[in-house]
């Protein structure tokens, strides 16, 4: 089995509805296990399960252009790792939310991206050509929000979880999906 861990962080409810569509993906391969961590609520034994993982899916909201601050605050005490180069060659794929359209959700990717290539960690990408792009798209494209590097979701900041988009929540399914393949096919 390969094990995958999704380490999150929600503000509002959001950012997990979309970590939970992520794991319904990873689950969805046989041969595949996944778990969601809480990165806020991170103990010895959710460090021991990022060590045991084959893949890690960091996700995050978007705040102010950039990932949480408990996020952030995750990303540092992941140094002692880093030091030891623990996760290196472990495969690594990222997801955001935001409120706005664009919401400055790439730099968020990005910042997920350098640090698992900071960790020497091989980054998956979210394989998808770009949804809603054309007079035939619609909405209810997978990739609606036209991401390459990771899941995006918008989700309006005066709505609760209950009322994301179903095209995000799949495309975050299809990221969980190709992570659990991509550790079956390139996995340890």
């Amino acid at each position: 089995m390969k094990k995958i861990v999704i380490a999150h962080h929600s503000g509002y409810g959001h950012t997990k509805r979309q970590a939970e569509a992520v794991l319904a993906g990873a689950q969805s391969v046989a041969g595949a296990e996944a778990q969601l961590l809480d990165v806020t609520t991170i103990d010895d034994a959710g460090w021991a399960q990022l060590a045991a993982a084959d893949a890690i899916i960091f996700g995050a909201p978007t705040y102010m252009g950039s990932v949480s601050a408990p996020f952030k605050a995750f990303m540092d005490a992941s140094s002692k790792v880093w030091f030891t180069q623990g996760w290196k060659d472990k495969l690594a794929a990222g997801f955001t939310c935001s409120a706005s359209q664009s919401g400055d959700k790439l730099n968020s990717l990005m910042q997920l991206s350098v640090l698992a290539a900071q960790h020497a960690m091989l980054w998956v990408s979210l394989g998808l050509m770009p949804g809603n792009n054309s007079s035939q798209g619609a909405v209810s494209d997978l990739n609606r929000l036209g991401s390459y590097l990771g899941a995006m979701a918008q989700a309006n900041a005066d709505q609760g979880a209950d009322a994301m988009q179903d095209s995000d929540l799949r495309t975050a399914e299809h990221l969980g999906r190709r992570v659990a393949e991509k550790a079956l096919q390139f996995g340890k």
